[in-house]
């Protein structure tokens, strides 16, 4: 059944906003702000079995696909874009489709999370199967673009979840792993880029860290598979490899260049 009042959609707590003075506006914006964490962590056992099931796929070779629109679709491009950077694993292991494509990044595309068939069309390309893992973000829950894509991802036998911010709404009854951080009306009514994209970007960090964290992407609490990808993160890498070792700054950098990356200079060295 369709949730027709979404929890996203109710109206703020808050009234006259164009009264209130700069000062009250932000610490009242940051009063709201502070209860999304709280939420989030209601959630925990949700996220938990929604990541076990990712890491099953992902070690036999499966993939990761975050579908989602506007706000969400642009939170699910964001969090797929950092994996490689962030873990040195390809582009093609966690993938992020916004409905109107890439064009919606960055400009509204009318209409575009209406259909209900698009969302499949989408994720045809990539062959997606039941080795993968299929997450729609919607903070009403009730997006037809989203929706239909989870509906068809479970027609053909493929793993799905959610991330969405509003209680027993038609996408958390279609997917199998749901995940419902209930954040509550927002500051500006509707505007669920405020406390919503908040929750969906904490939870959407927890999945993918614990994901790679689980698959070996991390060493002790670092970054070992990062792309070594501006002078910042060389200098990082150097580091890292300066205290697992213990040598000096100029040595560490000689080996981050002799083997590539933070891992196999370290690796090497142990070895020898």
């Amino acid at each position: 059944m369709e949730n027709r009042n979404p929890d996203t959609e109710k109206t703020s707590n808050y009234n006259d906003l164009e009264k209130m003075s700069t000062s009250n506006l932000l610490s009242n914006i940051n009063k709201e702000d502070k209860t999304v964490p709280d939420s989030v962590e209601k959630q925990i056992p949700a996220i938990e079995k929604l990541v076990d099931e990712i890491v099953s796929k992902m070690e036999t070779g499966g993939r990761l696909f975050y579908i989602g629109a506007g706000t969400s679709g642009r939170l699910g491009v964001l969090d797929a874009s950092e994996c490689p950077p962030t873990f040195g694993v390809s582009d093609q292991m966690v993938i992020g489709l916004i409905a109107g494509g890439d064009t919606a990044l960055r400009n509204a595309v009318e209409n575009a999370e209406d259909d209900t068939e698009q969302a499949w069309s989408d994720l045809e390309p990539y062959k997606i199967s039941e080795k993968d893992v299929l997450v729609g973000i919607a903070a009403s829950g009730t997006t037809p673009y989203i929706i239909g894509g989870i509906q068809k991802a479970r027609e053909n036998g493929i793993a799905t979840g959610c991330v969405t911010c509003s209680s027993g709404s038609p996408l958390a009854q279609a997917s199998e792993f749901p995940i419902e951080v209930i954040t509550g009306p927002e500051f500006v009514t509707g505007s669920t880029r405020m406390k919503a994209g908040t929750a969906q970007k904490l939870v959407l960090n927890m999945i993918s860290t614990s994901v790679m964290i689980k698959l070996g992407r991390v060493k002790g609490n670092k970054m070992v598979d990062m792309q070594l990808s501006n002078k910042k993160l060389v200098g990082r890498g150097t580091r890292m490899i300066m205290e697992e070792l213990n040598v000096e700054e100029d040595q560490a950098a000689r080996l981050l260049q002799e083997y590539g990356s933070v891992r196999a200079a370290i690796k090497n060295c142990y070895k020898k």
